[in-house]
């Protein structure tokens, strides 16, 4: 998707930062495999509350599928990347090269005549 003047258009679901590393630790799993909470938490170095708020946002979106299950009697909860949020990354990933890109395609400034550097 592009934006007004040409410039791709990035996700806001995906771009907020805590959002952008979820979906990056996720997508280092193969299609179909999950993580614990725990775990995904303590990768992320973030706070249970913060990375659930994070985790409904992407399940609102159907880009993460969140299933709770037990081991034994003690309830585990594991997080999987979708389908949908799989092509959402890489749809994020292509415009985000293509705005980095556009950035290095402009000429470089001219030298500011009043720097003794330049």
């Amino acid at each position: 998707m592009t934006a007004a003047g040409g410039l791709p258009e990035l996700d806001p679901v995906i771009h907020a930062q805590a959002r952008l590393r979820v979906v990056t630790a996720l997508s280092t799993l193969r299609e179909g495999d999950q993580i614990s909470f725990p775990g995904l938490k303590d990768i992320l170095g973030m706070t249970a509350g913060n990375l659930s708020v994070h985790l409904s946002k992407l399940e609102a979106a159907e880009y993460v599928e969140i299933s709770k299950t037990h081991r034994g009697r003690t309830p585990v909860t594991y997080v999987a990347l979708t389908r949908r949020g799989r092509l959402a990354f890489d749809d994020y990933m292509v415009a985000i090269r293509a705005l980095l890109d556009t950035a290095g395609a402009r000429p470089p400034a001219s030298p500011d005549p009043s720097d003794p550097g330049a």
